[in-house]
This record gives structure tokens, sequence and C-alpha cells, in this order.
């Protein structure tokens, strides 16, 4: 009894030393948050995010993902034309003026390793919708500096319309100037915080 009293302890000490969940800040300078949505029915226009926060709740050993929070300002749009993302700031889309930031946090998470899904609430324009993102956890490594860096990558879709960003022209030719479906990616890196 005392033999097997002495192994649990032991297995659940191992566990507490090798396996535990921490806290890691986003490292904005090393991570990018992505969309693509189709143009004029025939090409796809690519665009980021330069201004975002975030923070998640993670175990490395477990490589299992426990939380997730995030923050973009919608002003920080960038698709590489200017006058395209003035347009995009403005009430058209994501009026940026009123509603300067959208926002994600987590609900519901499952899975590990390379097949993890992030349930949680996304937030635009004051419109709250569940979203699923689907991932993998890419690694865990200390830096030349002491840190301890993890990484991730994540997708999803969403439509466009259900968060109130409705701006659209008809084609002569039939179809629409801009697509609904929005595919998001997020590629992250994250510093463990003490």
């Amino acid at each position: 009894m005392l033999k097997k009293l002495v192994l649990l302890f032991t297995s659940l000490f191992l566990v507490a030393q090798f396996s535990f969940a921490a806290t890691y800040k986003v490292d904005t300078g090393h991570s990018q948050v992505n969309f693509v949505v189709t143009h004029l029915m025939i090409s796809k226009v690519r665009g980021l995010f330069t201004e975002f926060e975030g923070q998640i709740e993670a175990d490395p050993g477990a490589k299992t993902v426990q939380s997730v929070k995030g923050v973009v300002q919608t002003a920080s749009i960038d698709t590489r034309e200017e006058k395209r993302d003035k347009h995009l700031r403005s009430p058209d889309f994501f009026s940026a003026a009123d509603y300067p930031q959208m926002t994600f946090t987590s609900k519901r998470i499952s899975g590990s390793g390379d097949n993890i899904t992030v349930h949680g609430d996304l937030t635009i324009r004051g419109n709250t919708k569940e979203v699923a993102l689907t991932g993998k956890f890419l690694g865990v490594v200390q830096d030349p500096w002491g840190n301890e860096r993890v990484g991730f990558e994540a997708s999803g879709q969403i439509n466009r319309q259900e968060f109130g960003l409705k701006w659209n022209k008809m084609l002569e030719a039939g179809g629409v100037v801009v697509g609904d479906e929005v595919e998001i990616t997020l590629e992250i890196e994250a510093i463990k915080q003490t």
C-alpha cells in the first residue's frame, strides 16, 4: 500500500513538473492576423491588421490550449492600397472611428497538438457571433534571451454580413464586387509571462 502511494505521488509530481498551463503574451513583432476575401468574383484580396494584442493560456507539455483572448485595432487594416484601406475603415465596413476594436474570447477548446479547435465569441462593429478556429500547436523553444516562446497557427471562416460589414455593388455581368466569405489566418508566437 505504501509503495502504491509513493508511486502515485511520484507520478503526480512528475506531471506537475513537466505538464502545466502558463500564460503567454502574443509577440506582435513575430505574429500576423491575416485575411483573404474574393474580389470581383475572379481574384482574392489579401490583407492584415498591424496592431493587435493577445493572451493565451497553454500547456506546452500536453500541447493544449486552455483559453485565448485577442484584441485587434480595426484602423490598422492594411491591404497595400491606401484608398481601399480608407474605405474599409469607413462606415461602409469596419466603421473604425465608432468601433475601434474587434475582439475574440474563447468559450471552449478541444483537441491537442496538430488538431485543436477553439470556439469563441468574435465581436465586430458591436455584433458578436460564435466562430470556430482550427489550428495546431507548433512547438515551444527558449530564445537567446532566456524567454520561453510557443508557436501556434489557426484559421477559420466568417460571413462578413453577419458582423455588419454589408457594403457591396452588383456587377453588370452578374455577381458582386466583394465576396461575403472571409478567410482568417493567424500565425502566432507568444512569450511566457512570469
